[in-house]
Parts: C-alpha cells; structure tokens; sequence
C-alpha cells in the first residue's frame, strides 16, 4: 500500500498559495471534461498555475482529486502508473501530473492508465521539448493537447496593473483598430507599460519581483539547454556552447536571414548537423523559424528568417534592450511572437514583413515608416511602434499583443 499523504500534503500546500482570480486565456478554452488532456509549453510561462487553478476551482472536490510533480523523487521512486493506480482503486477521479517530460516511462504508463481506468481523467503538462512531443505523437488518438505560450501585452496589463480586456481577432484588430484602441486608452497611457513588457513581461514570474526577472530568465534558458536538449537529443552537454554560440548570432543581428553555409563554415559544424541544433533550439521554445511565403516547410527545410522565441529572451541574452539595440529585431520578434502564439499562420513574403493567413501583409517600424513596401498592395498595413493610435492602415504595434 503506497502512502499518498505526503502528496496530499504539497497538493494543499499549494493550493493556499495559488491564485484565485485573473486567469490565462488558455483557461477557458480547454475543455475540461476530456479524460486526458496535456497542457504544453515553454518553461516558466505558468503551466503549474494553470492546473492548480483547476484544482483549487474543485477544492470541495479535493479528495477526488491528486497532484503529483514527476520531477517528486517519491515519484521516480514509486512510479506514475502505481500511484495514479492506487489513487484510483482507492476512489480518485481526477490526476494532475506536473513536469511529466522529467519522467522518461511517462508515454507508455499514462497510456496504460488511460486505458485501465475508463472512467478516470489524467491531466500533465510539461515543457515543449523533443521528448514531450514524441510523447504527444503516442497518445495522439487519446491526448487533446493545449499550447500555453508566454504572457500576451494583454495578460501582461492583467497580472501587472489589474486591467481587464477582452482578447481580439486578428480580423476585428485589423478593421477596428481604431476604436479598440480608445477603448484601451480609457485605462491609461500603454507605451511605458508596452516597454516594460518589452523586456520582463512575458513570463508570469515578473509578479516575483522585477530585479531578478532577469537572473531567473538565463536560468531557464540554461536549464532547457542542459537538461532539456541534452536529455532528449543525441546533443552531449559539451556541445552546449554551440548552441549558446547559435543563440548569440542569432540575439545580436539584425532580423536573422540565415546563411546556413557560410554559418556551419564559420561555426566549423556540417549543415547536417547545423540544421539539427537549429531544429532542437526551435522545439525547445528558444527559436522561431519563420518560412517564406507560399512554403509548409519545417524550420530544417531553410527558413527565410530565424528569431529568438521571444522579447524577454533576446534581452535575456543579448543584453540590455536599449535605443541603441537593434530595434527593428525587437519589433520582429515581438510582431512574430505574438501572431504564432495567437495560432496564426505567419510567413515572409516578397515585399513586406510578414503575411498572416495568406492574406494579410504587414510592414513592421519605428514613428516615421512610411508605406513605399507595401504600396499598391490589398490588406496591407504599416505596424508603427511608439505611436498610442493608428489611422486607416497604420496600426500602433502595442495593439497585436492583444490578439489572445
């Protein structure tokens, strides 16, 4: 007979410190009535919260239901299927198993439980690297899996300054930028908060304290360096500081349009084995491979810009975001990350910066862009930083961080 009280005692233990109100987006749009579901996502952008927010909306229900960190020594020591086993022999519903990619057997016992246990539900989560998604192809008949990305500018005003506004489409944005925007602006000045944003606002961690957001920040990247790449690739951890090399390229140009020949002789790695790092950097949430217009094709197949995965991170490892920094890669990065993090199809076209959807083209700059790249184009729009409020088809950037 396993012991789950010291379980139950860290699964109270948390609940008292979770917090009660301003829920993620992603929240309400799972469906909580599947019998299991994966909720992924990068490290640190608030997967934990999220299911304890769960749990503590059943407290009355506590007993019905456990949670569990794979990354529990107890947990590798006694193994999920026994104890997800007993908790359900004994009356449980309901499963919270956190941090599941730590725990190597994870795919093939949470099947073994899903089918054992019909009437019982399973919820994991864990972070978007190589072996989760392998994972995420077993059970793909069984699994609904959601995406948690980092903190959208609207979440960001959430968690920070207690505003609370609705999402918006990208079509509503678009046509309606205008009112969306005075709509906002009712709540007070944007751009000091989009510029704190900028820098330490897409992971929910900044409500810990802003001084050592940073210091968090390059722990995570070091972390899903060494442990997560390295556990599931066949990358060892003295080619680490490859990687890092990558990654600093990459922070520190402009828009980063690859030249993967030149780079592997620069690097002295074959392209082979160059498009292997850039591929397991991107699956571990670090890069963005964005593809030309018209191509369905895998960050591997040459895409025609790479950015760092987020704002946050750029600084994180490029240092200090600043007016002398490149700005234009910010604003892309920015523009990028929150288009693919509301599930939009992004590419590169011909002229312009991005295309959405296959239809919409955006040029993407500072107060003074002007229109020459997408001059004579339909569904085209100027994306201006530093402006409060747009016109016609210029559009303050601000306002795509409030696409989820």
């Amino acid at each position: 007979m396993i012991d789950l009280s010291p379980f139950i005692s860290v699964q109270e233990a948390l609940l008292k410190q979770v917090p009660r109100e301003n829920y993620r987006s992603l929240y309400e749009r799972i469906n909580w009535k599947n019998r299991l579901i994966g909720i992924i996502g990068g490290r640190g952008t608030g997967k934990t919260t999220l299911l304890l927010q769960h749990l503590a909306e059943k407290s009355s229900y506590s007993s019905k239901y456990l949670y569990i960190s794979a990354d529990n020594i107890r947990v590798e020591a006694i193994g999920i299927y026994e104890i997800a086993s007993q908790f359900f022999r004994m009356g449980g519903e309901v499963i919270i198993i956190d941090e599941i990619h730590k725990y190597a057997r994870w795919p093939q016992e949470i099947k073994n439980l899903y089918d054992s246990f019909p009437s019982a539900k399973i919820l994991f989560s864990g972070s978007s690297t190589l072996g989760l998604q392998l994972g995420k192809a077993d059970l793909s008949r069984r699994a609904v899996f959601y995406t948690l990305p980092g903190l959208s500018f609207r979440e960001y005003l959430l968690l920070a300054r207690n505003v609370k506004l609705p999402a918006i489409t990208l079509a509503g944005l678009l046509k309606e930028h205008a009112g969306l925007t005075s709509e906002v602006l009712v709540e007070g000045p944007v751009l000091g908060h989009f510029r704190d944003y900028l820098e330490h606002g897409i992971y929910p961690f900044f409500v810990e304290g802003i001084e050592e957001y940073l210091a968090k920040l390059r722990n995570i990247i070091e972390k899903t360096l060494y442990e997560d790449i390295v556990s599931t690739s066949s990358i060892k951890s003295s080619n680490v500081p490859m990687l890092k090399r990558i990654l600093w390229l990459i922070a520190t140009s402009q828009p980063f349009e690859p030249n993967l020949v030149r780079i592997s002789n620069n690097l002295g790695l074959s392209k082979p084995t160059l498009y292997g790092y850039l591929d397991y950097l991107e699956r571990a949430g670090l890069l963005s491979g964005v593809m030309p217009e018209g191509s369905g094709f895998k960050l591997v197949r040459k895409p025609v810009k790479i950015y760092i995965e987020n704002t946050n991170l750029l600084r994180a490892i490029a240092g200090e975001l600043s007016r002398e920094d490149p700005v234009g890669t910010v604003r892309e990065t920015f523009i990028q990350h929150q288009l693919i993090s509301a599930g939009l199809q992004v590419r590169i076209p011909s002229r312009g910066d991005f295309l959405v959807e296959d239809k919409y083209l955006l040029e993407v700059g500072g107060s003074c862009k002007g229109k020459k790249q997408i001059a004579g184009k339909e569904n085209a729009y100027v994306v201006k930083d530093d402006i409060d409020m747009g016109f016609g088809n210029i559009i303050p950037m601000w306002l795509f961080g409030f696409l989820y």
